[in-house]
């Protein structure tokens, strides 16, 4: 357990660019890889609603992120899939860096951050991601680029994968 009282997530996620959610139900196999953009555009009203809630700070249950932290959590998702969707499509087979989300959620403060700042920062974010898969040709979709941890994703398997990411944690917020 992190000193935030957070258990960090361990599991390898990359499944879910080959079968449905369980647990959120999302299928990221059926989503048209070269719409991305419109679909993270579709989320940023429903991430603005959550961070506008009285409750936006409090923790549903110990060990279990507040729905501030699981926006500002998005919010740099948004930035670091930004920043590797652009390797993606100016190199050849990038090497990402790692990111340690828990850790940064901790060395961020996530909790104590302004839902104000958060949701404009989000709101930005998400644009520009939007922005930069819009981009995306079905001549591109096979580029690949890879994890330190070995994974390899191509822009569209990269594309499926950031965008469950973004719809489960709108349904780990009830959003």
């Amino acid at each position: 357990m992190q000193s935030d009282g957070i258990t960090p997530d361990t599991k390898d996620w990359t499944w879910v660019i080959e079968r449905p959610c369980p647990e959120c139900g999302f299928d990221a196999a059926s989503v048209d890889a070269t719409r991305i953009g419109d679909a993270t555009r579709a989320t940023l009203p429903r991430w603005a609603s959550v961070l506008a809630r009285a409750d936006v700070d409090a923790r549903p249950a110990p060990g279990v992120w507040s729905p501030l932290e699981y926006a500002a959590h998005v919010r740099d998702v948004f930035r670091v899939f930004d920043g590797r969707l652009a390797s993606m499509l100016e190199s050849d087979d990038p090497l990402f860096a790692n990111w340690d989300q828990d850790a940064a959620a901790v060395e961020g403060d996530y909790l104590h951050q302004d839902p104000v700042a958060v949701a404009a920062e989000l709101a930005a974010s998400g644009r520009a991601i939007a922005d930069r898969f819009d981009t995306v040709t079905p001549a591109v979709l096979g580029r690949p680029g890879r994890r330190s941890n070995g994974s390899v994703f191509t822009v569209e398997t990269i594309g499926r994968y950031f965008l469950h990411d973004v719809m489960h944690h709108l349904y780990d917020v009830g959003a």
